[in-house]
């Protein structure tokens, strides 16, 4: 359930990435700063600073060919040059972790906004101080929800938010008139029941799943136990992982494949990001539960009149405790390696990449939500599937836990759901004791800080 996570290749084959050297501006460069630089004192004019980028878009190239141009005007504007790699969401926490224990890290780099307080914990990022915050050029501009998910709390933030996200359930308006459906569900009981009904066994599923990405599963983990009344950790911090709500959820999201029969058992290998994309857009999945997708459905060939957007289904009948959440506060932050010799021109980078007019621009691009509040007055922020997630953002979207183990958690949880996934995949029946058994396997990994 990721979209913003998105992306390419398979969880054991390294993550495509690409570099590009953005060297152009030369001789007729007029740089209008002159700030110093880090530690050396220099002038950030002139030097070079390495940007690790998310992958955004429906492909690392498609990354590479918006952020290119945006960044040679950023050195255009400050004779600051920038080695961009873009880097794949099942590559990019283990590249940053191993940065952060190595130091060769780049000088900025984008982190998904639920890792922050676990990057925060490791101690190699710039805080973000008041003071960092002046040199940005904030005066209020973020949206409180967005700058809340940098980090944990009563701590200095680890990076500021360029992207914001919520999910949603996509709908093939044509499929869902064919099979005599006039409204997307508002139940999972009734997603099952229309998923069946445009599931006809020749090619189209009612449903399609990223199932073999490990944040988007673990995103879907979140929400789902928030339904069930269940969390992930206790008061104290303490990993819960094998309680009945936290079962019950895990197999819910498993049981569309495996007991609903909505989700195509190929779907199991789905993990880079554009695969269930891919099957919405071609029309062999009828619904996806994504976020912002609408440039990405546009690349693959999916006009906006040809789909609608609505939040996520509740039970029907919640279960004691049940929350009403369906989303997790979705995001990308940008964040400064402390470490870095180049200390301004990273933050004059961040500063820019955060202006009114690149929050535009990028977020249009990726079909994502503005991070600040002056960028919301461009029209292409005001669409009927925008306003339903941003109303998914402002009002039934949570963040997920800001604690150190977060990062661990994705991973230990995701990897094990996608063992389910090709479990169902391969016919078994998935059971409450797969599922508990799983999760204990998974909270003991993360225990032992695998």
């Amino acid at each position: 359930m990721h979209g913003l996570a998105h992306r390419r290749t398979t969880a054991t084959i390294a993550a495509a990435a690409v570099a590009a050297l953005l060297a152009a501006c030369g001789s007729d460069t007029k740089p209008s700063t002159t700030t110093t630089g880090g530690s050396s004192g220099a002038p950030a004019s002139g030097q070079s600073i390495t940007y690790w980028a998310s992958d955004q878009g429906s492909s690392i190239a498609d990354d590479v060919k918006v952020l290119t141009p945006e960044l040679k005007a950023f050195t255009a504007q400050t004779g600051i040059k920038v080695n961009l790699e873009v880097i794949g969401w099942n590559d990019l926490l283990n590249r940053i972790l191993a940065a952060t224990t190595s130091g060769q890290g780049p000088d900025v780099v984008n982190i998904g906004n639920t890792w922050s307080a676990s990057l925060q914990a490791t101690g190699a990022f710039l805080p973000v101080s008041s003071d960092v915050m002046t040199q940005i050029g904030d005066t209020g501009r973020f949206l409180p929800g967005a700058l809340a998910a940098t980090g944990a709390a009563g701590k200095p933030p680890v990076g500021v938010p360029i992207y914001s996200t919520a999910y949603g359930l996509y709908y093939n308006k044509a499929a869902f008139a064919a099979a005599g459906i006039a409204t997307p569900p508002a139940t999972w009981e009734d997603l099952v029941a229309d998923g069946k009904k445009l599931t006809d066994g020749a090619g189209k599923w009612g449903l399609t799943l990223e199932a073999g990405q490990i944040p988007e599963n673990a995103h879907a983990a979140f929400v789902f136990s928030e339904q069930q009344g269940g969390s992930w950790f206790d008061d104290a911090g303490k990993p819960t992982f094998t309680t009945p709500q936290n079962v019950a959820a895990i197999k819910q999201i498993v049981d569309f494949m495996a007991a609903d029969k909505i989700v195509n058992p190929s779907d199991a290998e789905s993990s880079n990001g554009t695969e269930a994309l891919q099957e919405f857009a071609s029309g062999k999945a009828a619904m996806l539960m994504w976020q912002p997708a609408g440039a990405n459905l546009a690349k693959y060939g999916m006009t906006a009149d040809q789909y609608g957007v609505a939040p996520l289904p509740f039970p029907a009948s919640p279960p004691a405790g049940s929350k009403h959440i369906d989303s997790m506060v979705g995001g990308i932050n940008l964040a400064v390696f402390a470490n870095t010799k180049h200390k301004d021109a990273a933050l004059q980078l961040v500063k820019f990449l955060t202006s009114q007019p690149e929050e535009i621009t990028l977020n249009k691009a990726y079909g994502s939500l503005p991070s600040v509040s002056d960028a919301y007055s461009d029209p292409a922020f005001k669409t009927s599937d925008d306003t339903v997630l941003q109303n998914v953002l402002a009002s039934s979207a949570t963040a997920m836990p800001e604690i150190a183990q977060e990062s661990q958690f994705e991973t230990s949880v995701g990897t094990a759901m996608k063992t389910l996934f090709a479990d169902a995949a391969s016919g078994k029946a998935i059971t409450d004791a797969m599922v508990g058994d799983a999760l204990n396997q998974a909270q003991q990994k993360m225990e032992a800080g695998g």
